[in-house]
């Protein structure tokens, strides 16, 4: 019930300022709304205002704004439209006029994202450090893709698929999308530069692209227990452990040597605020382990706590980084470096919704932010029956200088009407397969 309740809400969320953007437009340019639906199918609640009849339909995974003489925008394959040459019609504007029309509904999506993600990272925001450092190993997991060719702690990642990597999360961008591609990836080792053949294992149900190197992890103090031998020591919360009795410590090392130390002294080798200091702390014994009433967090992270200002640049930054990431999924389905089987539909989303929304609600606003920017996006592509397709097909019309007649336009939109739904049975399809029970009867799976 949380999955569909937050799927309804997010959802809703979304297609209604989607819709918006368009119904503004096209009432600031004087065309006639005929109707303002959320949904498609049989309407369920409806109510007339002026010449629009507002709506809700049975069918919750989108919505339309129907406008005098437009064809095809009740979101279903009915073309057909009747042009009686007036004043107020969708077709009486200039192209100009329309293409503010069509592109205002991905734009909405676009701006609800920057100021859903503004209003979360202005919460505070950390994010670990090792992201933005350079991508070296600081260990193998075991059975992994990289531990069967060769790649070992030090190494340095340097390029992967004739993309350069300066950071982690460069290496997580595009390596998750290529899961069971053959990869080369160049590394650095002792100096010297060598090409690797690797292909990245797919992890989760979604087919993530994994190839098995850790950071170097350095452990942060989360918590410092008052009134315990940490605090009494000097240490504070936000310290980062760089070494424990002069031997650099990761932090699994961490646990272990400070567990194996009841009752003795160990020398922190502690960074703090970008100074490096020794502390010494003596341990106690607790059930035959050592203590010293610390907390910790597995990857060094700063939180920060932004200004208004500062949040808006942090959220643009983090939009442009998920813009990337998507059209380099798109890109790779094209060229078939991506698995279609990484895509996800209506069952997906629900699921993620419901997840977020047990989790917090900065999870679930943080998830609404980035299915709006893809609506966004997803919408700009050139597919004709998206608003995309409708500006391509006036683009060509301005080429051409001419119009298409009906009867062209139709092909084209009918087209692009084939296009969506086979995407949505990929799409639906992919998200049948994770559901464990309805897989069992799938038996070519």
């Amino acid at each position: 019930m949380t999955s569909l309740l937050a799927f309804l809400f997010v959802l809703g969320v979304l297609v209604f300022v989607h819709e918006l953007g368009h119904f503004l437009v096209a009432r600031w340019h004087g065309v006639r709304v005929l109707t303002f639906s959320l949904g498609f199918g049989p309407k369920l609640i409806k109510w007339r205002k002026g010449d629009t009849e507002y709506a809700i339909s049975a069918i919750p995974l989108g919505g339309y704004v129907k406008m005098a003489g437009e064809m095809g925008g009740d979101g279903t394959a009915d073309f057909a439209v009747q042009l009686e040459g007036k004043p107020d019609e969708f077709m009486s504007k200039t192209k100009w006029q329309r293409f503010q029309i069509f592109v205002a509904g991905p734009v909405m999506n676009i701006i609800l994202a920057l100021v859903i993600m503004t209003f979360v990272l202005y919460q505070g925001a950390s994010e670990p450090a090792y992201l933005s450092e350079p991508a070296r190993i600081g260990a193998i997991a075991p059975k992994s893709a990289a531990e069967k060719v060769g790649l070992k702690p030090g190494d340095l990642i340097v390029n992967v698929a004739g993309r350069d990597i300066a950071t982690w999360d460069q290496l997580e961008m595009v390596v998750m999308p290529r899961a069971n591609r053959e990869l080369d990836i160049v590394i650095e080792r002792d100096g010297n530069r060598q090409t690797i053949k690797v292909t990245p294992d797919a992890r989760t149900k979604y087919e993530m692209g994994d190839l098995g190197v850790i950071p170097r992890l350095q452990a942060q103090l989360a918590l410092v227990n008052p009134g315990e031998q940490a605090e009494k020591a000097g240490l504070k919360v936000g310290d980062v452990v760089i070494a424990l009795n002069g031997k650099p410590v990761q932090y699994e090392e961490f646990t272990k040597t400070l567990r194996a130390s009841p009752e003795q002294q160990v020398m922190f080798t502690i960074k703090r605020a970008g100074q490096q200091m020794d502390i010494p702390v003596q341990t106690i014994n607790k059930g035959g382990i050592g203590w010293v009433g610390v907390s910790l967090t597995p990857a060094e992270g700063p939180r920060i706590e932004p200004t208004f200002l500062q949040a808006i640049q942090l959220s643009a930054k983090k939009n442009l980084e998920w813009s990337t990431m998507i059209f380099q999924t798109f890109a790779g389905l094209f060229k078939g470096e991506t698995s279609p089987k990484q895509l996800m539909g209506p069952v997906g989303i629900a699921e993620l919704s419901g997840t977020a929304a047990a989790i917090s609600w900065v999870a679930l606003f943080s998830l609404m932010a980035m299915i709006s920017l893809n609506l966004g996006i997803l919408n700009l592509l050139p597919i004709p029956m998206l608003d995309g397709g409708h500006i391509f097909i006036m683009a060509l019309e301005g080429v051409a200088r001419r119009d298409f007649s009906l009867r062209v336009k139709e092909k084209l939109l009918m087209a692009g009407f084939v296009a969506i739904m086979m995407l949505m049975a990929t799409v639906i399809y992919n998200d049948l397969t994770r559901v464990e029970w309805i897989e069992r009867l799938m038996p070519w799976r």
